[in-house]
């Protein structure tokens, strides 16, 4: 694609985009906060999987210490207000950030081939992070979702939300064929039957052979040493993320379609009415939330099984999961440009390092658990592990607007641009 077709697709889609003023090189305030909001929201989410076997990201029997019936209700909370809508709400703006990248790239001449160049980067980060240092790595499917998205930058607004809301509801059925399914053959009258008895036993053995990696991983972090961690990842998990890239396609690319779309109808930036925008979000957030409480209190109710309880995450939350990822993008994009005072400057400091703090995360958490370092892998329960979590999220507020008010980005975001652009930026103010 030639750089003067690349730029022309600014004037293309000009007519139906009340588009942000990006191309004067304003920074959208609201991003940065928003962005602030998800990368600690991230933690809060992944502090299980950091301290715990992956399995009791889920599922509460999955922790090697007792789950306590006060952390089975925070098992709720967590459900209802956290998991999901972070990542899902970092997704969206990973999708305005593609777009807002190439407004920049085109108003230079410069065409997509750059963006390209920028997600290659960004994956062989996401794969130093998956192999070296922690395996809930989301940058590697940002990478590669990025490039699929890119065959819809070009499109209308429009185009790409319709798109968007139309693959989500597609994902919703695809995922839900796969991953609700073993919960009614494994948990239900209809797994009785004599068809399904093979599946049956089968589903029981996945189910022990998950507990047990848990219990050989633990071993492995708590006594091992780093270079066995590492050995472990590449040779008992060298292929996950190929099954991760297709477990999360069906949510990631539709979210970031519609996060191009919302940004390029000016939601981020409040082109819309505000007053609008957050009724608008409050009533998505209030009836996803709902739904969501519903599945959660009936996930509680049967007793907290291990495959309800992986149909609940992977599956029957997908829908409700979408009004309230939107109501917070709306409702936060309000927040963000109308909140001032040093708890958003350091919320929005740290949206604009939220790269160096999510890798950074990582690094703190595998000193923190690791026998070798901290040694608590495996010793915390859940109110433990949110202790731990607050008081990362006090060293990002804490760190990230002090070194933006000397360099010009964080470490992490200036490495990539300099690999991006290949030159090297002045990082000091």
């Amino acid at each position: 694609m030639s750089q003067a077709n690349d730029r022309a697709a600014i004037a293309d889609t000009a007519g139906d985009d009340p588009l942000p003023s990006a191309l004067a090189g304003n920074r959208i305030v609201s991003l940065d906060f928003i962005r602030g909001i998800a990368v600690m929201g991230i933690l809060a989410a992944n502090i299980v999987a950091f301290g715990q076997p992956f399995s009791a990201y889920m599922y509460p029997d999955g922790f090697l210490v007792p789950h306590s019936d006060a952390e089975d209700w925070m098992w709720v909370a967590q459900f209802v207000l956290i998991d999901g809508k972070m990542r899902g709400l970092f997704t969206l703006l990973f999708g305005a950030g593609l777009y807002l990248f190439m407004e920049k790239a085109w108003a230079k001449g410069e065409g997509r081939e750059l963006q390209v160049r920028r997600l290659f980067w960004l994956l062989l980060f996401g794969l130093v992070h998956f192999y070296l240092i922690w395996r809930g790595d989301i940058l590697i499917y940002y990478a590669v979702f990025g490039l699929v998205t890119m065959i819809g930058i070009r499109w209308a607004a429009k185009t790409q939300l319709i798109v968007g809301l139309l693959g989500y509801a597609a994902g919703i059925a695809m995922v839900a064929s796969f991953t609700a399914s073993p919960y009614f053959i494994a948990e239900t009258g209809l797994g009785e039957q004599p068809a399904y008895a093979e599946l049956r036993e089968q589903l029981a053995a996945d189910k022990q052979t998950t507990l047990e990696e848990g219990l050989a991983e633990r071993q492995v972090i708590a006594e091992g040493s780093y270079p066995d961690y590492v050995r472990h990842n590449i040779t008992d998990h060298g292929g996950d993320p190929l099954f991760g890239l297709f477990l999360f396609a069906f949510e990631s690319v539709p979210l970031m379609l519609i996060g191009m779309a919302l940004y390029r109808f000016g939601l981020f930036s409040v082109g819309m009415n505000p007053g609008r925008q957050l009724r608008w979000g409050l009533a998505g957030i209030a009836i996803g939330s709902a739904v969501t409480l519903l599945i959660a209190l009936w996930v509680k109710g049967i007793g907290f099984s291990y495959w309800s309880t992986l149909a609940a995450f992977m599956s029957f939350s997908m829908l409700p999961r979408l009004p309230v990822v939107l109501g917070l993008a709306a409702v936060l994009a309000v927040v963000g440009t109308r909140t001032s005072g040093w708890l958003a400057e350091r919320i929005s400091a740290a949206g604009r390092a939220a790269f160096t703090n999510y890798i950074g995360t990582s690094l703190v958490m595998l000193l923190v658990f690791h026998g070798w370092a901290g040694g608590l892998y495996g010793e915390l329960g859940r109110s433990e592990l949110y202790l731990v979590m607050l008081a990362t999220w006090a060293l990002m507020l804490l760190w990230s607007k002090p070194w933006l008010g000397r360099f010009r980005f964080g470490p992490l975001e200036w490495l990539w641009r300099c690999l991006t652009y290949w030159q090297a930026f002045p990082l000091r103010r």
